[in-house]
This record gives structure tokens, C-alpha cells and sequence, in this order.
């Protein structure tokens, strides 16, 4: 299945805080979308890979992705070296997006930034015609996407763009609440972490709201960039 979009996330719901309401713009549109979660998220605090891998399934149900599957890496020790490398590439190659949507590239958590090295490195490493692929016995075709954008996370960085998110800010926001174990339950037993507090979610928001100010709307979601970016019409800038 080729995809017009393919997001790599370190952990299962970094997408869903971080792009999603963009995820779900762009499936309005027409566009594939798919997501591969590099961990099972297995050293969070709070609720089990096998719990997070359901939460997983329902946010990609209400997203309307067209793919989503995860890679297993190891939850804060994956690398961004030769072994990762390869198997991002064989994802790379078989979804063949266009675009590549990527973790912060520095962030409070180490696996971000590592997550966005990984993706990054991949996406160049996949264009290579001497790195052979396998999948499923098949050998695979070399394929480069057009750009690679990171999406920003807890920490603030500079958007080098920002996407209006307003008329999808109810999906995002379900999509998020599908991860239940993660955030706010006044009822749950399990240990407080930094994203289960009462707060956060209404720091998601105010975030959401800073982007979308700074274009002039209600919601937005921040990227940067490091290819330079291009247009043909001055009019295609908003």
C-alpha cells in the first residue's frame, strides 16, 4: 500500500499529542496516512505494552489511518545505528509516502530526539539503490520521500510552519483519550507520571491554541524543517 504520508513516533500516543489533528486534515483531504511506533512504550509509568498496542488500534480507528504497525525497538535503548537504520528503511520502502512526519528533533524525553536522528538518517538511507531490503522474502525498490517535517512535543521550539488544526480539534482530542491509561484518571491506582496529571491535557490545549494565534486561528500544530522549503506562487503562502 503506498502512502501519502507515513509518521514514525518513538511511542505509541506522540503522534496523537503532537500531529494528529494534521494527521486528520490531511485524510479529510483524500490523502493515506499511516503511522509506525518505533516502541511498545514499555518503560512508562503507567499501563502495559499489550494495553497500550489496544489503545493503539482504537487512535488509529478514529484517525481513519490507513496503516499503522510497530517496529518492537526497545523503549529508551533503541539507537539510531545500522540495525534501527534498516528497519525503518523497510518501512520507508513499503509505504513509499511522499511525506515523512517525524519526532521533535530535541525534546524532554531523550527517545525524541533520537527518534528524529532515526527517521531523518532513514529516509536518505532508503534512497540509496546499494542498501538491499528484504520484506516478506521480496526484494525492495529504493525510495527517498520528498520531505521529512517534525512535529514539536513538550518542549517549546520555533514552528518553522504552522498547520490549522481548528476544524479537527474534536478528533485530535479523542484520538489522544483513546491512550486512557496515560493521562488523567481520578480513579486509577497506578503511580502519577509526568503526562497523567490533572494539567496536562489543558497544556496540550494552550499549546494548540499558541500555534493556532500565531496564524491567526483557534488550533494549530507546529513543524520545523531542514530541507529549505520551496513554492512556486507567492500566493501559496498563507
Amino acid at each position: 500500500m503506498k502512502l501519502d504520508i507515513l509518521v514514525f513516533a518513538a511511542h505509541p500516543d506522540d503522534a496523537e499529542l503532537a500531529c494528529s489533528g494534521t494527521i486528520a486534515r490531511q485524510i479529510a483531504q483524500g490523502k493515506k496516512v499511516g503511522i509506525i511506533d518505533l516502541t511498545k512504550g514499555e518503560m512508562g509509568t503507567r499501563g502495559t505494552p499489550e494495553i497500550r498496542t489496544q489503545e493503539a488500534l482504537e487512535a488509529a480507528a478514529i484517525l481513519k489511518l490507513s496503516a499503522r504497525e510497530n517496529l518492537g525497538f526497545k523503549d529508551i535503548y533503541f539507537l539510531d545505528d545500522h540495525e534501527h537504520q534498516l528497519e525503518m528503511v523497510k518501512m520507508i520502502r513499503k509505504y513509499q509516502p511522499e511525506i515523512v512526519l517525524a519526532n521533535a528533533i530535541t525534546d524532554r524525553h531523550p527517545d525524541h530526539g533520537k527518534g528524529a536522528s532515526l527517521a531523518l538518517n532513514s529516509c536518505f538511507i532508503s534512497g540509496l539503490r546499494r542498501v538491499e531490503t528484504q520484506l516478506d522474502g521480496e526484494n525492495q525498490s529504493p525510495w527517498r520521500p520528498k520531505n521529512i517535517y517534525h512535529y514539536i512535543q513538550n518542549n517549546y521550539i520555533q514552528p518553522d510552519f504552522v498547520v490549522d488544526i481548528t476544524d479537527f480539534w474534536d478528533v485530535k482530542l479523542a484520538s489522544i483519550k483513546a491512550f486512557k491509561s496515560q493521562f488523567y484518571d481520578p480513579t486509577s491506582i497506578e503511580p502519577q507520571s509526568f503526562i497523567s496529571s490533572e494539567n496536562f491535557l489543558g497544556f496540550i490545549d494552550a499549546r494548540a491554541r499558541e500555534f493556532g494565534h500565531s496564524i491567526n486561528t483557534k488550533y494549530g500544530e507546529g513543524f520545523t524543517k531542514i530541507k529549505m522549503l520551496g513554492v512556486n506562487d507567492l500566493f501559496d503562502l498563507q
